[in-house]
């Protein structure tokens, strides 16, 4: 098919008009966790260190049924684009239906999660509030999906600015609910972490009833009647999305699994590393979903010009994409070097005892951090492009190996035999992620679709 070329400028300016609110609303949903820190961070470190070992199992389990959301998004924007408006329909309620499944199924760890984190030796002291926290957040994890899920339906037809005020909204329930059931105002009592998770929970449900309205019932998206008939199975869309969403699913988990696991072993380390770990995790982790709202971006517009055959405005859109995040990685770098510590110190109240060793512990492990933000963008953004043309097994196998058989081993010969301590484990996250993003962005330029 041939198409009038686009100068590269209209194609930048695409990415950042898609990418935008994309990366704004990744980054007020990523605010609700940091929020969650900040509130217990004041409340006090044992609850601050339950929130983090906590979290990282609740996002392990997260972004595996996240799989399923980011499999809507390329089907949605392909079928759009060549007017299968019963293609749009089919893929998303199937992506809902298989959330639900996802949801209902992950449970049992939630509940079991004390038995499973004093396996992996985490601090006794920390376990049972964690367990506490993770029951409790293992509700959280059905509307949180389904809200992912209406959310990349809504960025593949773009519609991005609704997703962004709801979750900048959500953001500010979190904090008033956070300073009635975290501290215990308004006559409630304070309940630490556990006000923490219940916060979640609520906000979760709002927000996705906020979405499903406006979904239902905005002009221009009426037409694909959603929640038409929304009962009735159909095999053959669940099954495409379940094809392309699983393996994007374990690729997500192997990067988050990876981060996870990092908990872990700094959790082996001591308390006051496994809580200066969380903040500077929270940090760099900010500016990743800044990152993953391009990587979104590129999928939407990479899908769409794959339904309308338009090769030329795949590979620019994927150029333009790349272009921008490597530009936000080379500025964040600037900052993570100049204002580590600083940003460290925001996480914590002012009469903490341990506040001085956290922040001088979180500034050298943000100066890890910024040696790897290049090549995690740089991995999240591929990935975004290669799910934009439907290919997702192969990177799969790419992030496993890449994260589990270079990452975390050298992470714990760094950081555990060599007694590097927790800068020694993230150097292993440095290496994982440089390979990873590598072996995917020579995937995607390699690949028969930009090729053609």
């Amino acid at each position: 098919m041939t198409v009038p070329t686009r100068p590269f400028r209209s194609h930048m300016r695409s990415v950042l008009a898609l990418g935008l609110p994309l990366a704004g609303s990744h980054l007020a949903q990523f605010m609700l966790a940091v929020t969650d820190t900040i509130m217990l961070g004041w409340f006090n470190v044992l609850d601050l260190a339950a929130s983090v070992i906590g979290a990282a199992v609740f996002f392990a389990l997260f972004t595996f049924g996240l799989g399923f959301a980011n499999a809507v998004m390329p089907l949605v924007a392909t079928a759009a684009a060549s007017d299968a408006h019963a293609e749009v329909r089919r893929a998303t309620r199937m992506g809902l239906w298989l959330s639900v499944a996802f949801a209902v199924a992950a449970y049992p760890i939630f509940w079991f999660s004390g038995t499973i984190l004093s396996a992996l030796g985490q601090p006794p002291e920390v376990v049972p509030l964690a367990q506490e926290y993770l029951r409790l957040m293992g509700v959280a994890l059905l509307p949180a999906l389904l809200v992912a899920v209406l959310k990349t339906y809504l960025a593949a037809l773009g519609r991005t600015q609704v997703a962004l005020w709801l979750t900048v909204a959500a953001v500010f329930l979190n904090i008033a609910l956070n300073w009635v059931l975290i501290f215990g105002n308004l006559g409630f009592p304070a309940m630490g972490v556990r006000g923490a998770a219940l916060a979640s929970i609520w906000v979760q449900v709002a927000t996705v009833v906020g979405l499903a309205l406006y979904c239902a019932r905005a002009s221009g998206l009426r037409r694909y009647t959603l929640f038409q008939r929304f009962w009735r199975p159909d095999w053959q869309a669940m099954g495409q999305v379940w094809r392309l969403g699983w393996p994007i699913g374990v690729a997500l988990v192997a990067e988050t699994a990876l981060f996870s696991a990092v908990a872990v072993l700094v959790g082996r380390v001591g308390t006051l590393e496994l809580a200066a770990h969380g903040i500077a995790i929270e940090i760099s982790a900010a500016m990743f979903m800044i990152h993953m709202g391009f990587s979104n971006a590129g999928t939407v517009l990479v899908g769409r010009a794959r339904g309308r055959g338009d090769t030329e405005a795949l590979r620019a859109g994927a150029r333009a994409t790349i272009v921008i995040s490597a530009c936000l990685a080379l500025v964040t770098m600037v900052v993570y070097v100049l204002y580590g510590g600083w940003l460290v110190g925001l996480f914590l109240g002012p009469d903490e005892p341990a506040r001085d060793q956290i922040i001088a512990l979180g500034a050298v492990l943000m100066m890890v951090a910024a040696l790897f933000q290049l090549a995690d963008g740089a991995q999240v953004v591929a990935m975004g492009l290669l799910r934009g043309v439907q290919d997702t097994k192969v990177p799969m196998w790419i992030a496993a190996f890449s994260y589990w058989g270079i990452g975390f081993p050298a992470g714990y010969f760094f950081g555990l035999v060599l007694e590097w301590g927790a800068p020694g484990i993230w150097i292993g996250l440095v290496l994982g992620l440089a390979t990873a993003s590598v072996l995917l962005m020579w995937r995607f330029w390699s690949g028969r679709a930009v090729a053609a």
